[in-house]
């Protein structure tokens, strides 16, 4: 089975396989989609996606907003575009998880992730 980071190397590699096109709102509801079909399937949380949870707040500190706008909306407010959003996310989540340090060999800050 692909796990949640599997699933977004492969969305960053190929978006337009998975959302359309590069859009970080469609990501967004992409991965809604995706906690959401995991829940009807009675698939419990794994360490990634409990893991992913905590991407919005760190997020919020990151710009220090306070606010209940998703991470999408956020990145938005940050960004020219969809694309650049899509793309910032990215980055983003990269530099999130180099803090989090025992994902930091698997995803190192330079990574294609």
């Amino acid at each position: 089975m692909t796990t949640l980071y599997q699933l977004l190397k492969k969305i960053k590699e190929r978006p337009g396989m998975y959302i359309g096109y590069p859009s970080v709102s469609d990501l967004f509801m992409f991965l809604c989609g995706y906690r959401r079909a995991c829940q009807d399937l009675g698939i419990p949380l794994s360490e990634e996606e409990k893991e992913f949870h905590e991407f919005q707040p760190w997020l919020q500190k990151r710009f220090a907003v306070n606010t209940s706008a998703s991470w999408a909306k956020i990145i938005l407010l940050y960004s020219s575009n969809e694309t650049h959003g899509f793309e910032m996310f990215f980055d983003l989540f990269s530099e999130f998880l180099q803090e989090r340090h025992h994902l930091a060999e698997k995803f190192p800050k330079n990574s294609t992730f």
